[in-house]
């Protein structure tokens, strides 16, 4: 045994005992920046890298998750380091599968909606590249790393184990490594707790003064808080909600909440005196809601023909809104969903259909139940798929058609094939007709088109050139697919008597989360701006039908998703001056301001398009309709306006309001 007492023998014998102890600890800070730092580069959100700063609140948010690793003994500290490791890389790379596809962070509420995740099969397994391979080499390397000191040091306490003197030493040891343990553990706390949350208070006091109070925007909070940081502010603001919507509303949050409220009801008696109102009363209603149905399409041709055929031909005696925005969120299908049939805009995190789904809302189908018609949701899916099963008693269906009441005759996609899932549905609605000559409201959701839109190639009929077998490509085919499918619905409601006497609206659900400017301008042949990149992505088709085809035409006022159950009600005669409808009839209205969950805006006169640090000042300005970049400060008021409608549909869902505001009236 070596002579400890040989001052030399017993510095090296320190730095060993150095080494061995926090080596690991920082191979494991040094790793975990490196894929923080790639995740970072994988966002392409600021086209920049990690900043010094980040790297300091990175660092900084690593020590506070895992300082506690320090108070264990060496033996069991390198286990625990891997299976922290392990766990910090799935929750990195779950984030970036995740942003790959909707833009944005997991979140708390997204979480409780994990079982949906196993369904979305080949949509995750598409956003997985073969170079994030790269990301899970070290976890191997440290388990073999771990596994043979752990051997090493079990045969040295072996060795050991003889030997008094050892014993007693080990003692020592042992009461000297407890305290060294319990020091460095506490300031690895300290000093993380400085680097993290001193650069972010600096930051919220100053270029991001305010964001945190009322922006809920996960990618401006990640350019302060950095990716570890976002999620544990994630987390307190989300117990911070949940408490909050427990909590009573101020009488002054009240009576702003009545006050606006009172417009729109206004709003909806001066409808009631336009020549439209009412003049379809009676009549069925067919409102199909499609994938990822984007406007950009619309008109358009590839390899000499048509995308869009049936669509096409159907605008000529329909109503086409050429500039309809998706006001989706996180919640994506299930707030395009939300926004159509209750008229309220989506949270601004997680989907409301899954947080609060028992909460009391003014659905199209409740209202169109009560005035006699039978309601019916129809969707080749899993029911419980965003929840939907138990949100569609709250929203006093009659029915709801899911997977269960389907033939798998045509499996394309996800699911059902469109062709087949609209025939089969349109034979339920005749049957139902025969038995039940009441009227009908039937909302249909589409799959076809779903993320990552490879078709059989069976059902690939257009020739995209230079974009086949990419993903464009494909989503160009699925669109060409999803169309002929509607056409095949139209035909089967003339040739089932129902065309005259239905009112038949369609539109986009969201983007195909294709967010790549060069793949739009490779299929238009064009460089695009970025204003109508903004609109590329935002915008949907909205074709309505009315049974006489009156009032067909292009529209080109701004319009939402919000609107379209205010303009149902409005063409069938029912007012809307005692619901809780956040939209306007599309009809009688003019000069409105559609507003996205963003923050973004579009009227007749105005763009707004927020910035990636989400502060106005750095947003972008645009005059309408020449699409020209103007001063910021022309689109304060109605960016203000925005904002309060967003903060007044927020406290009304989470808060449950509806019911409060009725008991005063």
């Amino acid at each position: 045994m070596p002579n400890i007492s040989n001052p030399i023998l017993v510095s090296n014998h320190k730095k060993f005992t150095w080494l061995k102890s926090y080596l690991p600890y920082l191979l494991f800070l040094i790793i975990m920046i490196l894929k923080l730092g790639y995740f970072h580069d994988e966002l392409n959100a600021r086209n920049i890298d990690m900043s010094r700063l980040d790297y300091i609140i990175a660092a900084g948010s690593l020590l506070i998750v895992s300082f506690w690793v320090l108070w264990l003994p060496i033996r069991i500290r390198i286990i625990a380091l891997s299976l922290l490791n392990l766990l910090l890389t799935g929750i990195i790379f779950a984030d970036l599968v995740y942003y790959r596809y909707f833009g944005d962070f997991i979140t708390v509420p997204v979480l409780l909606q994990t079982g949906q995740v196993g369904s979305l099969g080949d949509s995750i397994r598409s956003l997985i590249y073969s170079s994030d391979l790269w990301f899970f080499i070290d976890l191997i390397l440290l388990a073999i790393f771990g596994l043979l000191y752990v051997i090493h040091l079990y045969r040295r306490s072996r060795r050991n184990r003889s030997s008094l003197h050892s014993v007693q030493k080990q003692k020592a040891d042992k009461q000297a490594s407890l305290r060294n343990r319990l020091v460095s553990g506490v300031l690895a706390f300290v000093l993380g707790i400085i680097l993290t949350v001193g650069p972010i208070h600096h930051s919220s006091k100053t270029w991001a003064a305010g964001l945190f109070e009322g922006n809920w925007w996960n990618m401006s909070l990640y350019n302060v808080t950095g990716l570890l940081a976002f999620h544990g502010y994630d987390v307190y603001r989300y117990n911070k909600e949940r408490m909050n919507s427990q909590a009573s509303v101020s009488n002054e949050e009240l009576e702003e909440t009545i006050a606006y409220f009172s417009e729109k009801q206004e709003e909806a008696r001066k409808a009631i005196r336009a020549e439209t109102f009412g003049k379809y009363k009676g009549k069925n209603v067919i409102i199909v809601q499609v994938e990822a149905f984007m406007n950009f399409v619309i008109g358009k041709e590839i390899g000499g023909e048509e995308i869009t055929p049936h669509f096409n031909n159907l605008m000529k005696d329909s109503l086409y809104f050429e500039n309809f925005y998706h006001q989706t969120g996180q919640g994506r299908t299930s707030d395009a969903d939300f926004l159509t049939n209750i008229s309220l805009h989506p949270l601004p995190t997680g989907s409301v259909f899954v947080r609060y789904p028992d909460h009391e809302y003014d659905s199209l189908s409740s209202i169109l139940g009560s005035e006699g018609y039978h309601t019916a949701a129809f969707h080749a899916y899993e029911s419980s798929f965003w929840n939907r099963y138990t949100i569609y008693k709250n929203m006093k269906y009659d029915e709801f058609l899911n997977r269960n009441n389907y033939i798998m005759d045509e499996a394309v996609g996800w699911s059902l094939g469109d062709k087949s899932f609209f025939k089969q549905s349109v034979n339920y609605i005749t049957e139902e007709q025969g038995e039940n000559p009441a009227p009908f409201y039937s909302f249909m959701i589409t799959l076809t088109s779903h993320h990552p839109y490879v078709m059989p190639a069976s059902l690939q009929e257009l020739n995209t050139g230079s974009l086949d077998g990419t993903m464009m490509g494909d989503y160009l085919q699925s669109i060409h697919y999803a169309d002929a499918a509607l056409g095949e619905l139209v035909e089967q409601l003339k040739k089932e008597g129902l065309w005259e006497d239905t009112l038949l609206l369609v539109y986009g659900d969201h983007d195909s989360s294709i967010k790549e400017k060069a793949d739009y301008e490779t299929f238009l042949g064009r460089s695009i701006s970025d204003l109508e990149m903004h609109q590329i992505m935002n915008q949907v088709p909205l074709l309505m039908h009315l049974p006489d085809g009156n009032n067909a035409g292009v529209y080109l006022e701004p319009a939402g998703q919000i609107d379209i159950t205010p303009t149902v009600l409005h063409l069938l005669g029912i007012s809307t001056e005692e619901n809780y409808l956040m939209g306007s009839d599309l009809l009688s209205t003019s000069k409105r301001m559609t507003v996205l969950r963003t923050g973004a805006f579009a009227n007749s006169d105005l763009v707004y398009i927020p910035s990636e640090d989400h502060l106005f000042e750095n947003g972008s300005c645009y005059e309408m309709p020449a699409g020209e970049q103007t001063d910021i400060h022309a689109c304060k008021p109605s960016y203000e306006k925005s904002i309060f409608e967003l903060a007044i549909s927020d406290r009304l869902i989470t808060h449950n309001l509806i019911h409060k505001l009725r008991s005063k009236e």
